[in-house]
């Protein structure tokens, strides 16, 4: 499996509690398990990439979060995408605040030379958690079902960014939003 870079945005302890139950959910009915087998922790992704160094970005990323504050997420919506991955997400309210933050995170790094892929541009970007990947296509409508009876929104503060080599997920730093200090 080749290895990849990204840049997460995790939660403040109960949302992210609120996700991981949502996992678990879904593990316990033998849906996916796959998040919980890579170690990965609920979060939306800023930005992802193949080719990473994580000494030069540790900077940016920590010039950049020092200036912001948390951020108020609602999650509101399940999702899936287009595509043979069967990722399910729960999608958080695109809000003006969220949309700006990862506009201007991929603006940082697009400055420090570094490439941004078509997803993460400004007007592709789509937000969104996942809650469950490689779903066979035999359970998608079961894992619906059940993701239906959750009962959203779920809501709380974006609080770190954290840049993560995967798979298995390994995290090479992070900082609190608003705070020079590594978390």
């Amino acid at each position: 499996m080749s290895q990849n870079f990204s840049i997460e945005l995790y939660f403040d302890p109960a949302l992210e509690n609120q996700v991981l139950k949502t996992w678990n959910i879904l593990a316990r009915r033998q849906i996916s398990t796959q998040l919980i087998d890579i170690e990965s922790r609920p979060h939306i992704t800023l930005f992802s990439s193949p080719f990473l160094d994580p000494a030069r970005l540790e900077s940016v990323v920590k010039s950049f979060v020092s200036k912001q504050e948390p951020l108020a997420l609602s999650f509101s919506s399940i999702g899936t995408f287009p595509n043979e991955k069967n990722v399910l997400f729960l999608a958080p309210a695109p809000t003006m605040a969220l949309l700006q933050f990862q506009a201007q995170l991929c603006e940082a790094i697009k400055k420090e030379g570094i490439e941004i892929g078509e997803e993460f541009k400004a007007d592709a970007w789509i937000p969104c958690c996942a809650v469950a990947q490689e779903v066979p296509k035999t359970r998608m409508a079961e894992a619906f079902c059940l993701l239906r009876e959750l009962k959203l929104p779920f809501s709380g503060y974006a609080m770190d960014i954290g840049l993560v080599e995967f798979p298995p997920v390994r995290e090479h730093f992070s900082f609190g939003l608003g705070n020079t200090l590594e978390a």
